[in-house]
């Protein structure tokens, strides 16, 4: 409904600041700009609808064949759940106070936060064959919302967004992996799909947690000892104070300009400094994260760690950190995250070497161990040595993809890569046995296995002759080790390998040893 483009493009104006300012003058009832017209609600769950009223206000929410009714608390604030609504649509919502909103095309499917930095963030404009990709990309039932990118340690409510159908119009800037996960999930199930992109470029993981949590582990009191440290530094904070003097200032205008029907002022910009950017602890849960905390959802898929590789050992505990704080604050249990593990980038090299991209592969592979409910789609084969922004996205899209639909939606696919699972020595030989082998171990390129490497007890590797000897297992010797007690595989910035199931999913990177690696010491 038009009246209800009209409604969404001004109200965001008050709801932007809802928590930075006072907010004493609540006369409509409105909602966040998560809720609204296109929108997808999960299926097969209840779902939250929330917004603001006068304090004590009662406010009726109608959709399809269902009326829930609340009252606003002592802040204005309401929420309700909504029964769910069976699947498809679409469907039609009212929400009535001393006002009434109402919200068309409301579909009833599977919704998806995609997540991460920028190799999420990457659009499809930016990814392979733009044109041809828009041009089939006509899906209606395929809603897409992008979260724009605030860093803050004020937890937002609101951001200025809408949902819209997925088109040759509005597909071009959204993001690719997210774009390819749904379509897969679309075309596959059949249903609805509304997709929730709030990936940010160059992000750090610690920028997606909850500060209380970091501030209160031990584990992480040299990188917020850090951070302290530049939150002191007073020409940051006359900027901060500035701005927000600024803001306080533009509010108020903005308010009077609505009420008086005139075009809203410029908002004051943003000061480019680190306290606003997305590497400062909890600046993107938020900004970006929280306005959209409790929106129904099925999971997440993310893609991130570029970041965080100076500090992968760390990263074992933060990245697991991280999704239980999602799972928690979302109150919806141990909903399904499943992410994309390091491609291979930067140069190739001819010996074998330490490296903390091939650290932090290791340390998300450690996830799916720690925390249930959990994959990683191995993508080693999909980079570029000069790009960290490989182009191919189709691919990781379906990777992800094939997780959620074995996982989640039943289908009897292989869903992920090989694993290293135990290792025998037998005199110079090592023999490798791995797990989810799917149709059996196979090579890719040339018919010998690359990208092991061999070490004894010196710890002083070189690269290895390899043979697939039956669907599990790999043997792996060389001549200059007579006494082998360790195996890598794929463990270099852009390794040399080529081991993949049949199915066409490479090996997963690893090694046998435990020995300290190059990023153990960084906190």
């Amino acid at each position: 409904m038009n009246n209800m483009k009209t409604y969404h493009k001004s109200h965001l104006i008050a709801l932007t600041a809802l928590c930075l300012f006072s907010t004493s003058a609540r006369s409509e009832v409105r909602v966040p700009s998560i809720i609204g017209n296109n929108m997808v609600l999960q299926r097969n769950q209840s779902n939250p609808v929330w917004g603001w009223a006068d304090p004590r206000e009662t406010v009726t929410v109608t959709v399809h064949d269902q009326t829930v009714k609340t009252r606003a608390g002592d802040d204005g604030s309401w929420r309700v759940s909504v029964s769910a609504l069976p699947t498809g649509g679409p469907y039609e919502m009212t929400i009535r106070g001393k006002n009434t909103l109402e919200f068309e095309n409301i579909l009833s499917g599977e919704v998806w936060i995609c997540s991460g930095q920028s190799n999420m963030q990457w659009s499809i404009n930016a990814s392979n064959d733009p044109d041809l990709e828009k041009l089939t990309a006509h899906y209606p039932e395929i809603r897409l919302v992008s979260v724009p990118q605030v860093g803050t340690q004020v937890p937002m409510d609101d951001f200025e967004g809408q949902w819209e159908e997925c088109s040759s119009d509005t597909i071009g800037n959204f993001s690719a992996v997210g774009y390819f996960f749904g379509r897969q999930l679309h075309n596959t199930l059949k249903v609805p799909i509304g997709l929730i992109n709030n990936a940010w470029g160059g992000s750090a993981a610690e920028a997606w947690i909850r500060r209380d949590l970091l501030e209160t582990d031990a584990r992480y009191a040299p990188l917020m000892e850090r951070w302290k440290k530049t939150e002191a530094n007073e020409k940051l904070k006359t900027q901060i104070a500035d701005y927000e003097k600024a803001m306080k200032e533009w509010k108020w205008k903005a308010i009077e300009a609505r009420a008086k029907g005139e075009a809203t002022p410029k908002r004051p910009n943003r000061p480019n400094n680190q306290l606003f950017g997305n590497h400062r602890p909890s600046n993107i849960y938020n900004g970006v994260l929280h306005p959209t905390i409790g929106y129904g959802i099925k999971g997440a898929i993310w893609y991130q760690g570029e970041s965080n590789a100076g500090r992968a050992y760390q990263y074992r505990d933060l990245f697991p950190l991280m999704i239980q704080n999602w799972r928690d604050v979302w109150n919806q249990g141990d909903f399904p995250f499943y992410w994309v593990q390091l491609a291979d980038f930067r140069l190739e090299k001819d010996l074998p070497a330490e490296s903390d991209w091939a650290e932090l592969r290791e340390a998300q592979t450690m996830t799916m161990s720690k925390l249930n409910n959990t994959g990683e789609a191995v993508i080693i084969d999909l980079g570029e040595a000069q790009d960290i922004h490989p182009k191919n996205k189709e691919d990781v899209g379906k990777r992800l993809a094939r997780w959620a639909l074995a996982k989640d939606y039943d289908y009897d696919l292989v869903y992920r890569s090989p694993i290293y699972q135990s290792m025998d020595r037998q005199g110079t030989k090592i023999t490798l046995t791995f797990d989810h082998v799917g149709g059996g171990m196979d090579l890719f390129d040339v018919n010998t296995p690359i990208g092991f490497t061999l070490a004894g007890a010196d710890q002083q590797f070189v690269r290895a002759a390899a043979k697939v000897i039956n669907r599990t297992q790999i043997e792996v010797w060389s001549e200059s080790v007579s006494n082998p007690v360790a195996v890598r595989y794929a463990w270099a910035d852009n390794p040399v390998c080529n081991v993949q199931n049949k199915e066409g999913l490479p090996l997963t990177p690893f090694r046998t040893d435990d020995w300290p690696g190059i990023t153990v010491d960084n906190h």
